[in-house]
Parts: structure tokens; C-alpha cells; sequence
């Protein structure tokens, strides 16, 4: 059977009809004369609300599809494709306001007469208001939850901010220490951006991800024929950023030959490159970092004491995320806010059984972790809010918290770094509370008494 439009309009009208966007056709007046299914789905307004009445009815701000149509079909000859990809906002019949995007062009009849006009338009009120959430959220990490991109309200995250802003108005150099992922790089960027050399270069080298034959050009830079393949000169990290700030992540993975030449940078203020018999002269502040324990490191001689404490002058200690659980909904919605501009897939909210899955799990990862959760989300999420089943497999079964984790937010810095030793040492004592105590040089019932007042599970 043929489809012919002409001989049967009611077959126009169901095809019009099955379209998602709402399509109406106007007169030469502004009068509407024909309204969709989608339309009346879309603002609220039924075909006996609108057909006959003008297209005014749905009035709105800087809306060249409704409340100037009667203009364009008037002077229809300054848009001869019609008006295209229009966003406009009108109100729905139930006084909401409703973001629309369309097109409308004008009839003709056989002598080029305008006889009316045609639109369509899109819904597209759901993603402008997530958007609008979303830059509400992203005005309150912005505020005092916020640290140059570190984000936490708790406490410990509020005094780690006042020691950062510390090391910043100093020139001293900075010993970031704390678990792996707890965004010590984020902390040494913040002191550099704080700082007075905030104008010149900053520059982040991690120093295990370096093979060591290699980490000392890279720190110093080498000179042509230094050795098997140096066919010229190169700079180094320190020369390159002279005047500004070096971060060297797990400085505990380095040699004690490497130890002693960043030494000698940090006490003459000047470095020699790789087969070069000069000294040159360098103004670096040096921000280090590392995961690992430092009695460990000092006591089996991977670390000389002399490069520890000058490395230490200044001391900061970022808190692994179960120490700060009331940092969780802040960072998952941060995290959210930054998922949604880069998916270009608004969320605007997280369910709660979902987000109490995540404020129990452990994070061995830290924030990391919890980042990398959200990302994983991202993937499976389909409508606008992240449900349990979003998160990853390990995150969906339930893992209570211990009671002692409130009571660790009220530790100070001092008691925080015991804890973290600690809880390093039964890790490397599989467990064994009596190898703990010995790793750490205390009794078994002294390590006990730590165990119940630094609130770690014994």
C-alpha cells in the first residue's frame, strides 16, 4: 500500500504524533492551528488549550520561537532558513519554567505567499537544572571545604589546610608524609601556588617511577657524552625550575648516593650535571613526599639521617580518608561535579544506600580510590542519579565501620602520626601483635594500651 499524506492526513497526524518533540504549526496570524502529542507532553497544554489561541499563550524570555513568531512571520526574509537551533524558555501550563530548544520556518503556499509557520522543540529542562545544581555544588566546594582543589571540612583536613597555608608564607623546605593517594601532590601545588614563587615553574617528578641509572640526569641534567647515549647536553629538573618549586614524590625509594647529592643541592644551593666537572648555581624550594615509615627507612640504613632531617624541617601529615569519613559525601559530590563536565552526563545527586556503602568502606586507596569509584560510576549510570548499583563490585557489599573510627578524628597531628607507625607495623608483622611490638621497641602490653587510645582494631 502506498503512503500518500495528501489522500489521508490522519496518517500525517499519528506519524506527527509518535515523535518525542513537540511539533506545531501556526497561521499567517501567530494563531496555532495544530498541536502534537509531544507538545502537550513536554509544557502541559493540550491541543484544546492551544489550537485556536495565539501563540503568546506560551510566552517567554528571548523566545524567538513562541513570543516572537508573530515578527518572524511578518518579516520572515532576515532568516530564509527559518529560526534554527533556538533556545528559548517559555512557562508550562503548571507555572514551571521550561528550557526549550527548537526550530521554526515558514509556509508558503504555491505563489510564495507566507500562509504560516512550523516548529518543533526539544525538552531540555532536566539538563539545564542539573547543570544549575552542579554549579551550585561547585560554589560550595569553593568555599571554606575547599583548598586549592584539596576539599574536606572535617577537622584534621581544616588544620592540614593551616599548616599548608604555614609552609607557604616560609621558604622552608617541606616533608609531605602519608599513605599513598591521600593527594600529596595536591598539597604540594597548593604551597607552591600560595607561595611567592607562585610565578614560576613548578614541577613534579615521582621518583620509583624513575629507574636510577636515570633519576640523577633527570634531576641534574647530564652534559654530551656523560655517558652511552647522551648525544647532547640536557637540562635537568632543578636547572629548569630555578626560581621556582621541585615536589620529588616518595623520596624514600631513593638511593643514599642520590641522598647525598640532593643534600649537597639543599645545603650549597647549587647542582653539577652528570659529567660535568662545574657547579652550577640553582634557587629551588624542595617540597618531598613519601608513603613509607621513616624509622624503618633510618633504621635499616636506606635513608641517611643527615638528608632525613633536612628534608624535615617543616612537616606535614595528610590523614588517610577512614581518619576523615565526614569528608566522604563532600568529596564523592566534588568528584560528581567534575565527572558531570567531563562525561558531559549531569548527576545531580547520589542515593542514599549508595552513598552509605561508601562512607563504610575502608579506602585502603584513600581518595584515590573513592575518585577512581566515582569514575567507575560514570560508566553504568543511565539516569541522572548514582545508585548502589553504579559502584563497583567490591563497594556493593557491606562493610561496617569501626566504632573507633569518630574517635580518631579527635586525634592530634602528634597522636595521627603514632597511629599511622602502628598500623604500619602489624601490617609488615602479618598481624602479630607481639612482632608489632618488637618492629616498634615497646612492650607487648604498652602496645595494647596504644591499640584501645589510638582507637586502631586489635
Amino acid at each position: 500500500m502506498e503512503l500518500d499524506f495528501r489522500k489521508n492526513p490522519h496518517l500525517l497526524s499519528t506519524m506527527i504524533d509518535a515523535i518525542a518533540d513537540g511539533v506545531f504549526t501556526v497561521d499567517a496570524k501567530g494563531t496555532i492551528v495544530a498541536w502534537s502529542v509531544g507538545a502537550s507532553r513536554i509544557t502541559g497544554y493540550t491541543s484544546e488549550d492551544t489550537v485556536g489561541n495565539s501563540c503568546h499563550l506560551l510566552e517567554g524570555q528571548n523566545c524567538k520561537g513562541f513570543s516572537k513568531l508573530t515578527e518572524f512571520l511578518d518579516n520572515p526574509s532576515p532568516y530564509p532558513w527559518g529560526i534554527c537551533n533556538q533556545e528559548c524558555k517559555v512557562l508550562g501550563k503548571d507555572g514551571r519554567e521550561l528550557y526549550l530548544f527548537g526550530n521554526v520556518s515558514v509556509l508558503r503556499d504555491d505563489k510564495g505567499v507566507v500562509v504560516g509557520a512550523v516548529g518543533t522543540f526539544a525538552d531540555l529542562t532536566s539538563f539545564v537544572l542539573a547543570n544549575e545544581k552542579i554549579q551550585v555544588l561547585e560554589e560550595q566546594t569553593r568555599s571554606r571545604d575547599a583548598f586549592h582543589k584539596m576539599v574536606g571540612k572535617s577537622s584534621i583536613m581544616q588544620e592540614v589546610f593551616r599548616r599548608l597555608r604555614l609552609a607557604a608564607q616560609g621558604d622552608v623546605t617541606v616533608l609531605l608524609t602519608g599513605e599513598s593517594g591521600t593527594g600529596k601532590e595536591l598539597a604540594a601545588r597548593a604551597i607552591h601556588a600560595l607561595s611567592a614563587r607562585s610565578d614560576r615553574p613548578f614541577f613534579a617528578i615521582n621518583c620509583s617511577a624513575i629507574p636510577e641509572t636515570l633519576l640523577e640526569s633527570e634531576l641534574f641534567g647530564h652534559v654530551k657524552g656523560a655517558f652511552t647515549g647522551a648525544v647532547r647536553d640536557k637540562v635537568g629538573v632543578f636547572q629548569a625550575a630555578d626560581g621556582g618549586t621541585l615536589f620529588l614524590d616518595e623520596i624514600g625509594d631513593t638511593s643514599q648516593l642520590l641522598q647525598l647529592k640532593l643534600l649537597r643541592v639543599l645545603q650549597e644551593g647549587e647542582i653539577r650535571r652528570v659529567g660535568d666537572d662545574k657547579a652550577m648555581k640553582v634557587d629551588v624550594r624542595l617540597i618531598t613526599a613519601t608513603n613509607r615509615d621513616f624509622k624503618t627507612l633510618l633504621a635499616t640504613g636506606a635513608m641517611r639521617e643527615d638528608f632525613y632531617y633536612r628534608i624535615r624541617v617543616f612537616e606535614i601529615i595528610l590523614p588517610p580518608l577512614r581518619e576523615r569519613r565526614e569528608d566522604i559525601p563532600l568529596l564523592v559530590h566534588h568528584f560528581i561535579s567534575e565527572g558531570s563536565r567531563t562525561h558531559r552526563h549531569p548527576i545531580t545527586d547520589i542515593a542514599k544506600d549508595a552513598m552509605q556503602h561508601l562512607m563504610n568502606h575502608p579506602w585502603p586507596g584513600n581518595i584515590r580510590e573513592l575518585k577512581n569509584a566515582v569514575e567507575h560510576a560514570f560508566v553504568t549510570v543511565s539516569e541522572d542519579v548514582l545508585t548502589i548499583l553504579d559502584l563497583p563490585p567490591e563497594l556493593r557489599t557491606h562493610q561496617p565501620v569501626s566504632n573507633s573510627s569518630s574517635s580518631v578524628l579527635s586525634l592530634t597531628p602528634e597522636q595521627i602520626e603514632e597511629r599511622r607507625g602502628i598500623v604500619e607495623a602489624l601490617g609488615r608483622a602479618s598481624g602479630s601483635k607481639t612482632q608489632a611490638a618488637k618492629l616498634l621497641g615497646m612492650s607487648r602490653v604498652t602496645l595494647w594500651k596504644k591499640l584501645n587510645k589510638l582507637g586502631i582494631d586489635s
